[in-house]
């Protein structure tokens, strides 16, 4: 995870020496060497995911002549890629970025008791299908539309009970399939109110510039730059509906053609169904990013 650009580039190299020093840990080693279920725990995963998506950028930017800010209309993020996208757009710092979402990956874990949380993707139906069934499936529990990802993929999150009881009523709904995510917690939904109000607390105490491009928001999938209502948006994303899909859209409303995925190649794919006629790119590693510089 990353190896390859730390292998290729100092620049990169020097992206993970300091996400490493802000935490106090070897976290690149983790990513390269292991264990896995180590890295995957969230308060690893979260930081790590960033530290290759800002490397991919960092060689992008001093490598090969690409200024983000030149270049781009428009931030964001899915999710914890939302830190990733204000820290590409000068609003957090690398190490502060990794500090948060070190402190909002420990927190999230720890706001739901393991095994008393639930997410799954239900395929095939839309989104205002799927909180009706959450809705119906709550029954005195938790269970909300967490991720509008894309056309017919929506996520939904909750306790255990009420996310088996929305995969069986989706199936009688015409859903296509209902898959249970491999993921440690039930994000994005009021059970990760106690992580909400640790970040809130944390954020308080942020520093935070105003990017210097737009962030199309998570919570609202509409452009902001305020460092106020940043901070706000961030709270509010910890139990809020990553609305992806109107976020995507919402940019291609407001004259983008085109999208480039910086770190990796899940969002992408998403992308293309949401806006079939704009352009995508993904740059992970380093051919990726070479090829990206040539496009751009």
């Amino acid at each position: 995870m990353g190896r390859g650009l730390a292998d290729a580039s100092p620049i990169a190299r020097a992206v993970f020496q300091e996400v490493d020093d802000a935490l106090g840990q070897h976290l690149s080693r983790l990513m390269w060497e292991g264990p896995e279920d180590q890295l995957t725990l969230t308060e690893n995963a979260q930081p790590a995911i960033m530290a290759v998506s800002i490397a991919a950028l960092r060689v992008l930017e001093s490598e090969c002549g690409i200024n983000l800010a030149d270049k781009a209309a428009y931030v964001a993020g899915h999710s914890l890629g939302e830190y990733t996208a204000l820290a590409a757009a000068g609003s957090l710092g690398l190490a502060e970025t990794a500090r948060l979402l070190r402190l909002r990956g420990s927190a999230m874990q720890a706001a739901v008791p393991v095994g008393e949380g639930a997410m799954a993707a239900l395929l095939g139906l839309g989104f205002e299908a799927v909180q009706a069934i959450a809705d119906e499936a709550s029954q005195g529990q938790v269970c909300a539309a967490a991720n509008d990802n894309a056309p017919g993929q929506v996520v939904v999150s909750g306790h255990v009970e009420a996310v088996a009881r929305a995969m069986a009523l989706a199936k009688t709904r015409g859903a296509r399939h209902s898959v249970l995510l491999p993921v440690s917690a039930p994000f994005h939904c009021a059970l990760m109110r106690p992580a909400a109000e640790a970040m809130a607390e944390a954020l308080a105490a942020t520093g935070i510039q105003a990017p210097f491009v737009p962030l199309v928001a998570n919570v609202t999938a509409a452009p902001v730059t305020d460092p106020d209502t940043i901070r706000r948006l961030l709270v509010e994303q910890v139990t809020g509906t990553v609305r992806w899909r109107e976020s995507v859209l919402a940019m291609a409303a407001l004259g983008v053609t085109g999208f480039v995925e910086i770190g990796g190649k899940v969002l992408g794919p998403m992308v293309r169904r949401i806006t079939p006629d704009a352009t995508m790119q993904s740059a992970g590693d380093m051919a990726g990013v070479e090829a990206l510089a040539k496009e751009l």
